[in-house]
């Protein structure tokens, strides 16, 4: 772990203003500490017997401006540094929400959800020692000691020189005792980004704990990864108390040095009174800063370790999908063919390609059924034309143009998608069916609810179509979530409707329900539906049955069935 992780400082483009002020503030207290401790001087060195309070105000009245002086920019110093941490956490919590959807679903399913989650939250949060305290005092403690040890150094060369001569103790016993802190750190962080997943996934999946009795099981996993995490934090804090305890006995010894050193000469009458008095009020300013920033680099670490993680996600480069988002031809999918020519699909880690050799021919106003077991690349094959990933192998085209010169924002307009499983957003009913046509109005989202089936249970609502969904909308039923999501397709107006398993996990008389919304989704559409047994009555004009990502099977017409099988 660096001291300044560079590509931190280059994504805290927002924040440079504030820690300019910071340490232009810092500097400024460091002058007014010169200041008060030459005043101070002046005031016990001048209130010898006999001497009246006349003729100390003046240098009492500076004295005092300069402590509200000292007071007003240390506040303003810590405003700044506060509000350059929030602003450096608001710019990397946006880079990192807008990387991962650059990157897309096909990148997110490999990876942790609640490590992202606690790299958003508790880990930026993490930042503020960072860049509030620790950053701002790295620059103060490379100008600080300078300043004092000149201001020193005209008063009295010999403590200057002794300051000197100690001041590098500091930062070598820091990096002595810190270099075993680094990894403990990063282990800290590792664990509570495990823990942060990790229970993640038992409260997604605490009703399936339940019925088969393994939630005590889990909860002793998470009590374990919790106490692995309480050891690893108390090994850090055990090395900053460590560090804490080495560095003040460092400045005290070297203070009491210069201490001892300018007693035997003032004893002498080699030096005199208020010059002793500003060398001993300055000695300890010279270490404080050091000090502090050792302390300040032992907080932060774990902010630094999270924010080396979101760095790392920054740099992932975004799929070609993505990358190609610039590109300007275009298609119109309801004239145009799309072809998919000897395509290959490979996913990082797995020992076989999801798709492979998958050539394919999709005209518009097409209706295709895709069957086939779990794992066949049924969803592979919806990814590919949801542009979430691209192909390892082959082409896709579009009216004869390649599919990666075709921007995504462009093509995923003219893609209506029902999932199986719908998410739904926080947020409004209107707001979750208008969320591929932000600027729908309230006739239009009523009437693809109405196209839907859903006008009905949605009126039923407290607030119609302006109740509150809140998180994942789980008020609604499975089969009213399913009918928002048509709803959705049917206010896209989109030319090529995808379905996967549209019916899937309901049951009967509510799949005959969805599947009359259903075909009348599919009206003058091109149609690829996904299903393990499903037919729809209006029948398909192929089916391709794949299996182990090939085309295993291609026939003709089915026949007009209704309803569910197998």
């Amino acid at each position: 772990m660096r001291a300044v992780d560079p590509r931190l400082l280059r994504h805290a483009g927002a924040a440079r203003g504030y820690l300019a002020v910071v340490v232009l503030l810092g500097l400024t207290v460091t002058a007014l500490v010169l200041a008060q401790a030459g005043l101070l001087a002046r005031a016990l060195a001048s209130a010898a017997p006999g001497t009246g309070p006349v003729a100390l105000r003046p240098v009492l009245a500076a004295l005092l401006v300069v402590v509200l002086a000292r007071a007003a920019a240390a506040y303003g110093g810590e405003v700044a540094a506060l509000r350059a941490s929030a602003a450096v956490k608001s710019q990397l919590r946006r880079r990192l929400a807008a990387q991962v959807l650059r990157l897309g679903p096909a990148w997110l399913g490999g990876q942790r959800a609640g490590e992202i989650t606690t790299l958003a939250t508790r880990g930026l949060d993490g930042l503020d020692p960072y860049f509030a305290r620790y950053l701002p005092q790295l620059a103060l403690a490379c100008l600080v000691p300078l300043a004092v040890v000149v201001r020193v150094a005209l008063a009295d060369w010999i403590s200057a020189l002794i300051i000197a001569l100690t001041l590098p103790l500091i930062p070598v016993f820091t990096v002595l005792v810190g270099l075993p802190a680094r990894a403990r750190a990063q282990r800290q962080w590792l664990l509570l980004a495990r823990l942060g997943g990790h229970f993640l996934d038992v409260v997604e999946g605490l009703t399936t704990l339940k019925v088969f009795g393994r939630a005590r099981a889990q909860a002793e996993v998470i009590g374990r990864v919790t106490d692995e995490h309480r050891t690893a934090t108390m090994s850090v804090l055990r090395v900053a108390f460590l560090s804490a305890l080495v560095l003040e006995l460092t400045a005290a010894l070297a203070t009491a040095l210069v201490a001892v050193e300018v007693g035997l000469r003032l004893l002498g009458g080699r030096i005199g009174y208020e010059t002793a008095l500003v060398v001993l009020l300055l000695t300890p300013e010279a270490f404080l800063p050091l000090r502090a920033l050792a302390l300040h680099f032992h907080a932060s670490m774990e902010g630094m370790a999270a924010a080396g993680r979101v760095c790392d996600l920054l740099e992932i480069p975004p799929p070609r999908a993505a990358a190609g988002s610039g590109a300007t031809a275009g298609a119109d999918l309801r004239q145009q063919d799309i072809t998919l020519d000897a395509v290959c699909l490979a996913y990082p880690g797995r020992d076989r390609p999801a798709l492979d050799g998958v050539s394919l021919t999709i005209a518009p106003g097409e209706r295709i059924l895709v069957t086939g077991p779990s794992g066949a690349g049924k969803s592979s094959l919806l990814a590919l034309l949801l542009r979430f990933t691209e192909p390892s192998g082959g082409r896709i085209e579009a009216g004869g143009v390649p599919l990666s010169s075709i921007a995504t924002p462009a093509w995923r307009r003219q893609v209506a998608w029902v999932p199986q499983r719908p998410v739904l957003m926080p947020g409004t009913v209107a707001a979750n069916i208008a969320l591929g046509e932000a600027g729908a109005s309230r006739d239009a989202i009523a009437s693809a609810a109405g196209l839907a089936g859903a006008d009905g249970f949605i009126r039923a609502l407290p607030d119609g179509y302006d109740t509150q969904l809140g998180e994942r909308g789980l008020r609604l039923s499975a089969g009213q979530r399913q009918r928002i999501a048509i709803a959705r397709a049917f206010l896209r107006d989109a030319p090529l409707l995808l379905l996967d398993e549209p019916v899937a996990h309901l049951d009967p008389v509510t799949a005959a329900r969805i599947l009359d919304a259903v075909e009348r989704l599919m009206a003058g559409r091109t149609v690829i539906l996904v299903s393990h047994g499903m037919r729809w009555r209006g029948g398909a004009d192929r089916t391709l049955t794949l299996d182990g990502g090939r085309v295993v099977l291609a026939a003709g017409c089915l026949p007009h069935v209704t309803g569910v099988t197998g």
